[in-house]
């Protein structure tokens, strides 16, 4: 079957005459784990972009703590009591879409309440069993609404909601991605081109750095950088960034070095072009394929790298949420009933990686002329 498919692309292509890019996206849609893993990227990628505006709790970082609903179950249920407490909320949507929303009021579970003539009398939430609660008069005026919440991947320790978290936190993973990646394709595209196409002294400089870096352990060497840039948000995107250019240099130079020898660039050398437009017009656009697969295997590396600098507390800082911070403050529950608090962000760090991985798996397929 695998073989018949193949035999029939490569007919497809010769009837049809076919561009490169389109028998690339003929290769690339028979590949189901790669339309599925850029189903799943494009999944989170819609949550990250959307945030607050659909996440449950939209209180900026998620951080709404009810601590009487501390660790509960996914699917748990819990009534609350909303009291105007005379905040204004009005904002626009794009600044709740970056920033998220003040909750407007304070926000009560209960167990159960009562109108009595002009006051509503409920009885506050303990945790352990209706009838022990503290029963409280709160004027109908007050009152902004009495609903039930749903809590569908249950409550972390300190009675956050999991669901809005992780929805957040994936958009520090995605962004890490991005920006690292940006970051080393910029530094290792220049250098490992450079050093392909001037060879001699500058391709030996440039290999004694890259192997000087390649050299130190890629977690200690983030480590080291975010000490010296300091714990945030931005200084983990540079320090991961500036580790993992390495492998794009790399991949680059070997790819320029069996391009810069061919027909199309000694012709721009004899027709007087520049330097900088040989490489950037006629070479690097010749080098795309590799660069795109080594830029998905990155994204992957971005994330576990993120995720474990969070893990450690050297990370993006708290009240930040991030899948990394949330699986350190929730580990401790595994050996408990609660696991499910660091499982959660756990899966969804394999999820993303493992689509990368497989995007990268696809695209490699999918220009590999020789099949």
């Amino acid at each position: 079957m695998r073989l018949r498919r193949k035999q029939q692309v490569f007919i497809d292509a010769v009837t049809t005459g076919g561009s490169p890019s389109s028998m690339f996206w003929r290769r690339f849609r028979h590949n189901s784990m790669a339309i599925t893993s850029l189903v799943v990227i494009g999944f989170f990628a819609l949550i990250a972009i959307l945030g607050y505006l659909i996440t449950p709790d939209h209180t900026p970082y998620c951080n709404q703590q009810y601590l009487e609903l501390a660790s509960m179950k996914p699917l748990s249920k819990a009534t609350f009591v909303y009291i105007d407490n005379g905040t204004d909320v009005n904002q626009g949507p794009l600044r709740t879409l970056a920033k998220g929303r003040p909750l407007g009021a304070e926000a009560i579970p209960i167990y159960s309440h009562n109108e009595q003539g002009n006051n509503i009398i409920v009885e506050t939430y303990t945790g352990s069993t209706p009838n022990d609660g503290e029963l409280m008069t709160i004027p109908k005026e007050k009152v902004k609404k009495i609903r039930q919440r749903t809590f569908l991947l249950g409550t972390d320790t300190y009675g956050r909601d999991i669901l809005s978290q992780v929805m957040i936190g994936s958009r520090v993973s995605l962004s890490v991605g991005f920006i690292a990646v940006a970051i080393a394709l910029l530094i290792g595209i220049v250098l490992g081109s450079l050093a392909a196409y001037y060879g001699g002294w500058v391709d030996n400089v440039i290999m004694w750095l890259i192997n000087v870096v390649w050299s130190i352990p890629t977690v200690l060497l983030v480590i080291a950088i975010t000490f010296a840039l300091g714990k945030g948000f931005w200084q983990v995107f540079i320090a991961v960034g500036l580790t993992m250019w390495v492998d794009v240099a790399r991949v680059v130079r070997g790819q320029v070095l069996s391009i810069k020898e061919k027909e199309y660039v000694e012709a721009a050398r004899a027709l007087g072009y520049r330097t900088p437009r040989i490489i950037f017009r006629h070479i690097l656009p010749n080098i795309t394929g590799p660069v795109i697969v080594i830029t998905a295997s990155n994204f992957a590396s971005a994330i576990l790298l993120e995720a474990g600098l969070s893990f450690l507390g050297i990370g993006v800082q708290p009240p930040m949420p991030s899948w990394g911070s949330m699986v350190k403050e929730n580990y401790g529950q595994i050996l408990l009933d609660s696991a499910y608090q660091a499982f959660i962000p756990g899966l969804a760090i394999m999820l993303i990686v493992l689509a990368f991985m497989l995007l990268g798996n696809g695209i490699r397929d999918a220009l590999d002329i020789k099949n």
